[in-house]
């Protein structure tokens, strides 16, 4: 049965509420007690409660590895309402809430595609489960969100200015505005080639996005270092974040399998499955020794460089309860390859998946890292952008169009 526009929204509004307020009285009333991070969170937020706006020591001298935007709003709450830690939560549901709108709201352009694209999203156990904590991921994504969101409508400022505060909230965010002014880089020069001339105007959509990822430096200035000196002498920071060029190839294989189990199932579930059973068919049929040399090569880099076995999370409690070691192996192979066969084609999806599996060889392999991605994915999912913005000026898809139109209708 065919829903109409105001019963699909009806839908919306009724499903989201019952979801939430579920999850308000899940937790307490967002009056929990402290969940893993959250009380060292909350300390760190006091230490920028005493006063209006924080001076450079403060920026400079906290005990968080990540930057500190998150921790001076949490703390400026508690500065304004003196609520304690239940503000800072409220916060993040608020956001968690307006991302959800974002996303879900069933236009009439997305109409049921979008409430489909959010139960992808909710796929993602972290998403809710970290909607109402103290935790720092959903600003993260919700300015990673406005950022993607500023560069699609064509508002770089806008877009230059989330990506910048994403970045003062989370060092690793810094993956999308680089993956963005790659793919417009590539994008300009291309079209130089093709036209012989130069649009200058044209050149802010890439030179914006780098300045914002340009200011990850500001902070790396700032600390002197990676992370704030204090917070590097008494957290536990990996390995990879003691020294700027210290690296663990391994983590790109398990960013990969997060976007296998976290994305690429999903979207083969809720987005007709038989479609893209023909596509791959029809992949291999076409590019079988391209696919074969793509599942080579990823077979030799996991060889090289193989899973850690340091690892946090879901992705990694199921590979554990596998008996044999070749067996986890193959796990996180398999999530891998379902990764790179779905996102090989050359655009702007595939270079934002890239960068963040570049970004997580400095990071703990920990699968709620994918989260901002998981984010961005289901907005593009949600107007029917995933597979466009192609990488090469001139390809039939760059602009926005259906390229794939039996991925776009749900189940």
């Amino acid at each position: 049965m065919q829903l109409t526009h105001t019963q699909q929204k009806f839908l919306f509004l009724l499903s989201i509420t019952v979801l939430y307020l579920a999850l308000i009285a899940w937790l307490d009333g967002l009056r929990g007690p402290y969940w893993w991070d959250e009380e060292t969170f909350w300390d760190t937020s006091l230490s920028f409660s005493d006063r209006l706006l924080p001076s450079l020591s403060d920026l400079r001298d906290y005990k968080e590895l990540n930057t500190p935007l998150p921790f001076i709003l949490f703390g400026l709450l508690e500065y304004l309402f003196g609520q304690g830690i239940w503000a800072g939560r409220l916060f993040n549901l608020v956001l968690s809430i307006a991302m959800v709108f974002i996303i879900g709201w069933p236009t009439k352009d997305k109409g049921g595609r979008a409430i489909v694209c959010l139960i992808g999203l909710f796929l993602c156990p972290y998403y809710l489960w970290l909607s109402g904590r103290l935790y720092t991921e959903m600003l993260a994504c919700f300015w990673v969100l406005l950022g993607t969101m500023g560069y699609v409508r064509n508002r770089s400022g806008w877009s230059c200015l989330a990506f910048i505060l994403a970045i003062a909230t989370r060092q690793y965010m810094v993956a999308f505005p680089a993956a963005i002014a790659t793919y417009e880089l590539i994008r300009a020069t291309s079209r130089v080639r093709q036209t012989n001339r130069i649009d200058w105007p044209a050149q802010r959509h890439w030179i914006l996005p780098l300045v914002a990822s340009c200011s990850l430096f500001f902070w790396f200035y700032l600390f002197q270092g990676l992370a704030p000196e204090m917070a590097l002498e008494i957290r536990s920071a990996p390995d990879v974040q003691q020294t700027i060029w210290g690296v663990e190839l391994g983590g790109a294989i398990h960013y990969l399998s997060f976007i296998g189990l976290y994305i690429v199932i999903p979207e083969f579930i809720l987005f007709n499955p038989r479609a893209h059973l023909r596509a791959l068919s029809h992949q291999w049929d076409q590019q079988k020794y391209r696919v074969g040399i793509l599942a080579l090569g990823l077979l030799l880099f996991m060889l090289v460089f193989p899973p850690q076995e340091l690892a946090s999370g879901n992705v990694k409690k199921l590979a554990e309860m596998l008996p044999y070691s070749v067996l986890s192996w193959g796990f996180y192979y398999i999530l891998s390859l379902l990764t790179c066969v779905r996102f090989a084609r050359p655009n702007l999806t595939g270079l934002l998946i890239l960068f963040n599996a570049v970004i997580m060889v400095k990071a703990h392999p920990w699968d709620r890292y994918v989260l901002p991605m998981v984010v961005v994915f289901w907005y593009l999912k949600s107007i029917d952008q995933v597979d466009h913005f192609l990488l090469f000026w001139g390809q039939k898809g760059s602009d926005p169009a259906p390229q794939n139109p039996s991925f776009t209708e749900p189940i």
